[in-house]
Order: structure tokens, then sequence, then C-alpha cells
């Protein structure tokens, strides 16, 4: 970008330059190389278009799973949360090995023992994974020590990628045995998330996550 002095005033495009007032100075600058109509269409593009739309996938699935958790997101102060959060998703849609590049999806990535284990180590902030106080098998949760203390709730998620929505359902549970049976809230033929909430006797979260 350059300021001009000239007696003709000019604004528009002449050439492969453009001409335009900023903030009462005569500017010229060159037209810009990017182009939509060959972004959507020239080949050279496929890569970048392939990468847009697989960022464009991750980045709203993210956004829908942590709008149903903003209630609990809130109180661990993390500011990162977001951009880690985004992080996750990118890493599971990439371990999607059924679709081609571009199509790659986040659910397909949540089928896989990797997908599902980034997911369930994920650590929200500075409050502890849930998995240090309760473990997964099936549709069982053992409780680990003597837990009769805290609450516990549950929060199921449906997700629904192709129209990105989820349905949610959320329970208190008692911890007061070794064990407890995770109940299906939804069919087994949808992505169903199962993520826990610990709190301790002042009421405060002391662990969070998915199991």
């Amino acid at each position: 970008m350059a300021t001009y002095e000239s007696l003709i005033k000019i604004k528009g495009s002449v050439g492969d330059l453009v001409f335009y007032t900023l903030n009462g100075k005569n500017v010229v600058r060159k037209k810009s190389g990017f182009n939509k109509k060959a972004f959507k269409k020239d080949p050279s593009y496929e890569k970048v278009r392939q990468n847009s739309s697989e960022f464009g996938h991750c980045s709203k699935t993210g956004k829908i799973i942590r709008n149903s958790l903003d209630i609990y997101l809130k109180e661990t102060g993390d500011t990162l949360l977001y951009q880690r959060f985004a992080k996750l998703m990118t890493e599971i849609k990439d371990l999607d090995i059924i679709s081609g590049r571009g199509k790659r999806t986040v659910e397909n990535g949540l089928k896989t023992e990797d997908g599902k284990k980034l997911l369930t180590t994920f650590q929200f902030g500075e409050i502890k994974n849930v998995l240090t106080e309760i473990e997964r098998q099936d549709h069982t949760l053992y409780i680990k020590g003597n837990q009769s203390k805290k609450k516990a709730t549950i929060i199921a998620l449906k997700l629904d990628s192709e129209n990105y929505t989820v349905e949610k359902t959320e329970e208190d549970l008692s911890l007061n045995q070794d064990q407890t049976s995770l109940k299906e809230y939804f069919s087994e033929s949808n992505i169903v998330l199962y993520f826990i909430v610990l709190r301790n006797e002042s009421n405060r979260i002391s662990h969070m996550g998915f199991v």
C-alpha cells in the first residue's frame, strides 16, 4: 500500500492497481491474488479447500460440545480452552481413516480407540481429570477409593455432526458403592459422549472429564 499525490482523484481499479481514500489520504495498492472462483474450482487449490472444510467441521463440532458443557467449563478458568479444545478436535479428526481427505470427521475419529483416549484424557484447565477417580468399563463405572462424600453429575451428549446439534441429558449420580451402572440415555447407533463432574463437600468442582 502506498499514498500518492495527483490533481486527478482516482477511485476504483486501473489494471492491477486499486485506488481509494483512507483516512483522508489517497492510497493505491495492488489487487489481491486471491480469486474466489479459482478457490472453488481450480485444482491447485484442492488441498487448501480440503483443509478449510475440515477446519470448519472441527471448529463447529468443538463449539457445540463446549456450549453444551458451558456451565461447567466456566469454572475451569482456562482462558485457552477454546484453542486447546479446537486442537483436540483436529487431532481426533486426523484419526479418521475411513473418509477421504477433506471429508474426515471427529465422529469417525471417536470410533477409534486412540480417538476415545484423546478425548477422555483431555484435562480442562487446572481441574483434575475424572479418570483419576472413576474408571469406565463398557457400561459400568468403577469408583476408586471412598467417594461417598462427593457429589457427581453425569452429562450425556448425543452428537449430530451432520447438522451440528447436540441432544443433552444430565442427572446426579450416587457414588455410595464401589461401582454403578452407566445408563444408556440414547440409542447406541448414535455417537454419545459421557461427561462426569465431581464436586467436593464445599460444592466446588474437583474433577471433570469424559469417560
